[in-house]
């Protein structure tokens, strides 16, 4: 694998991870209604479990509520069955055509746990970048005594892997303390 492949491959794991951070973010309870909240919530579909996002509509009519229209008007009672034995802490109303949650506010010390996990959540993704970090740097360390790349290209290597990983750790750092911003608003 050259050094510019070694780079790449790096940089698409890091970028991976930051995603999964950002998807992870989504699914966290913030006191204002978000789709991410529910959209990937398992809903037994005829047997199968079915992401909720595949079987309805959702929406946020108001900043307090998520809206949940089913394309199959006869899978409210599935979906309605499934959000309930979901770990979301909301109880769904079903008026027959529409599913709602009204989302509750969180107290001061809801919040304060809630920033609290999402800055170990920072950190599993900061510990993921720096092992992207650690095997690219392996992998050209082997390239090297393969013959395949030079000191001089490893030294820029290391320059160029330990950038990248300052670049993703920040994109890291500011989306947990934007996230921490809008937890601690009320």
């Amino acid at each position: 694998m050259s050094y510019e492949d070694t780079l790449l491959e790096a940089e698409m794991k890091m970028e991976k991870s930051f995603e999964y951070l950002q998807d992870e973010y989504k699914k966290l309870r913030t006191g204002r209604a978000s789709t991410g909240l529910v959209e990937n919530v398992k809903i037994d579909y005829y047997g199968s479990p079915t992401p909720l996002k595949q079987l309805a509509t959702i929406g946020v009519p108001e900043p307090s509520q998520i809206a949940i229209r089913p394309f199959d008007p006869n899978s409210l009672q599935a979906i309605e069955k499934g959000l309930l034995a979901s770990d979301i802490g909301i109880t769904p109303n079903n008026d027959g055509k529409i599913i709602r949650l009204n989302v509750p506010p969180l107290s001061e010390e809801r919040r304060k746990q809630i920033v609290a996990q999402t800055k170990e959540m920072a950190e599993e993704a900061r510990i993921a970048i720096r092992n992207e970090r650690r095997d690219a740097i392996k992998q050209a360390r082997k390239e090297e005594d393969a013959g395949d790349l030079t000191e001089d290209d490893l030294e820029d290597f290391k320059k160029d892997i330990q950038e990248l990983t300052d670049q993703y750790t920040e994109k890291v750092d500011k989306l947990q303390e934007s996230k921490a911003e809008e937890l601690m608003e009320v």
